[in-house]
């Protein structure tokens, strides 16, 4: 069965939204319409459950198809333009070296003392955790595995370790995330939520993820490094074995850490604190955002003493990586205007909000996170699936009475959770490919922890659903 997944072959995300949105305005001529009626709440509309009335549909022919994608361009601009600008600076700061400096320093303390050797696990998957809920470390991650797996190897325990401690830990700061642009960013813009709010609950979120991730590897990394032979991975991991051996898979740590990494690295910091307090007391949203990260990029290229060409390629090539993702955005939201053109959003809402009518807002909440896990293994991208799903989630929330910050909330774990063991998605498997480890052996070791997370997913969702967490 995992076999025939990993050779089923998708089509590309913007190809498949295409269809998905040739398949909308289809639906247009096929549906009957429909409309809910809105009222305007500081700012906001919100959809009034009861006033729900059909009316008929606006077929949407070829010419809408090719207007479409156009109009999600303009309809999303300001996303779009946000994501290229913060991705750009990103890139910047990933070219001064200052953040694989830090990673590399982490990794390699165990060789002073025993207790650093044993706090080294924890304290790496923390701070991979946290670039995962920053700033949404995903495809990043790869270059590390070069240096985690043989590590790990060394240290007597195996490739799955050496994976788990970047990927796993990467990948539970995504989905406990309490600042990333790239999902909740777009999510909340999109929910017509201010910006990064609810911080404090996503904040305890995180910090019980991230534990929880952290207990399952070193429980694991401790049962191999007392019989290695029990590692599913301890053939095939001669390869790593005698790569290490040999030496040419070790990692030189005699290089201090340079005083330029150092002032990057405060200013990171200094760029998050900013962050959180003008996003709260000042109302700071995408564009305030975007220039602040824009200014972070090009102060740490000045203090890194990149030439100014170099600042201006390495932004350049880093928003470049997310032209895709700018594509997605652009085209899910033109699913969602051949929708509303043709006047049948409303209408699936309803029919959608009838499939959940009557069951208690909790479990409401939690079929949000479930459909959102299935949509995941489709549209494998946070920022895609974000601009995709949220422009009915948000609304769906409102006729099920669960609050936009709580759809956000099961959003966000539908599409972390499972990013860490489906097939279709490709930063899940170009790093086995460069772990060699086979998915298969990944999908069995990870099933176990994929539940855990999944229980655990579901039983957070109950506090907000009970406390109405809001603002709305």
């Amino acid at each position: 069965m995992i076999e025939k997944l990993q050779k089923i072959k998708l089509p590309d995300t913007i190809i498949l939204l295409f269809f998905i949105m040739v398949l909308m305005a289809v639906l247009t001529w096929i549906m009957d319409g429909g409309e809910y009626a809105f009222e305007m709440v500081k700012g906001r509309k919100l959809i009034l459950p009861d006033s729900y009335k059909a009316v008929e549909s606006v077929p949407q022919g070829f010419g809408a198809i090719l207007i479409a994608p156009i109009a999600g361009f303009i309809k999303a601009a300001n996303i779009i333009a946000f994501i290229l600008i913060v991705g750009g600076a990103f890139f910047i700061i990933q070219k001064t070296g200052a953040i694989d400096a830090l990673i590399n320093k982490i990794a390699h303390i165990h060789q002073r003392s025993e207790t650093m050797r044993k706090i080294f696990i924890p304290v790496t998957m923390i701070v991979f955790s946290l670039l995962g809920s920053v700033y949404g470390m995903s495809e990043e991650v790869i270059p590390f595995i070069l240096i985690f797996v043989p590590l790990s190897i060394s240290l007597g325990y195996d490739s799955i370790v050496g994976v788990a401690i970047p990927f796993v830990g990467a990948g539970a700061g995504f989905a406990g995330a309490f600042l990333n642009p790239f999902t909740i960013g777009i999510a909340q813009g999109i929910a017509g939520l201010p910006p990064f709010s609810g911080m404090a609950y996503r904040l305890i979120v995180w910090i019980i993820i991230t534990i929880v991730v952290i207990i399952a590897v070193v429980l694991y990394s401790r049962r191999i490094l007392k019989a290695p032979q029990k590692s599913p991975m301890y053939d095939l991991d001669r390869y790593w074995r005698k790569k290490v051996k040999d030496g040419s898979g070790s990692v030189d740590d005699t290089q201090p850490m340079l005083k330029s990494h150092k002032a990057i690295l405060f200013l990171f910091a200094a760029a998050i604190i900013m962050l959180i307090f003008g996003v709260i007391y000042y109302g700071w949203y995408i564009n305030e955002i975007a220039a602040l990260f824009l200014g972070l990029g090009l102060l740490a290229g000045i203090i890194s003493h990149l030439k100014a060409n170099e600042i201006g390629k390495a932004f350049v090539e880093g928003a470049s990586q997310l032209v895709n993702v700018a594509f997605i955005i652009a085209l899910a939201h033109s699913i969602l205007i051949i929708a509303t053109d043709g006047r049948i959003l409303d209408a699936m809402l309803f029919h959608l909000a009838g499939l959940i009518h009557g069951i208690h807002p909790i479990v409401s909440a939690q079929l949000m996170f479930v459909v959102q896990s299935l949509i995941n293994v489709l549209v494998p991208s946070g920022s895609g699936q974000a601009a995709l799903s949220m422009p009915i989630m948000a609304p769906l929330s409102d006729i099920l009475g669960v609050t936009r910050q709580t759809a956000v909330l099961a959003f966000q774990f539908g599409d972390g959770f499972t990013n860490l063991i489906i097939p279709t998605s490709g930063v899940t498997m170009g790093i086995l490919g460069l772990a060699r480890i086979p998915f298969q052996k990944w999908f069995m070791w990870m099933l176990p922890l994929q539940v855990i997370l999944f229980v655990l997913g579901l039983l957070l969702l109950i506090p907000p659903v009970l406390t109405a967490w809001g603002p709305f």
